[in-house]
């Protein structure tokens, strides 16, 4: 490892990256420099607008494979070990918010994976810091824009 500080990933979101940057770099990066290449022989660079647009996409292509291979480098696989009795980077975790009756599945994932919509929430956040080590019963607090907000952890998967 490079010295850097180290991106932890699952093995599925470490595959999933990897199948990204394949992905760039064998289909995408070609298909966007041969669009690049056809709008410079088609009126060269001055005013073109097609031309512009093909070398942003390049450019965004591939700085997101420098990020990924950077990330890929850095990765460290969160284990899938036995169930554990605390809460750890790969955790699924059932909480229920104070004033509530509706459970809510979280599992802990690296911020290079965080998907709050679905459901994975980054070590980084302030909800998985405030998880991270409890155990089952504990009730966590975590400020959010709202004002704080408190969980009971109903159970560790």
């Amino acid at each position: 490892m490079s010295g850097k500080q180290p991106v932890y990933l699952t093995q599925q979101g470490f595959n999933k990256l990897r199948g990204e940057l394949h992905y760039l770099e064998t289909e995408k990066q070609v298909e966007v420099a041969v669009r690049v290449r056809a709008a410079r022989e088609e009126g060269g660079i001055n005013e073109n607008a097609a031309y512009d647009d093909a070398s942003r996409e390049l450019g965004f292509v591939e700085g997101r494979i420098v990020t990924l291979r950077d990330t890929l480098c850095n990765a460290l696989i969160i284990e899938d070990t036995e169930h554990s009795d605390e809460v750890r980077l790969g955790s699924g975790v059932t909480v229920v918010e104070n004033g509530s009756n509706e459970p809510e599945v979280y599992h802990i994932v690296g911020s290079a994976e965080a998907d709050p919509s679905n459901g994975c929430v980054s070590n980084e956040s302030p909800i998985g810091r405030a998880l991270l080590g409890q155990k089952a019963g504990a009730v966590v607090s975590y400020p959010a824009p709202g004002g704080e907000v408190r969980l009971t952890i109903i159970s560790i998967g």
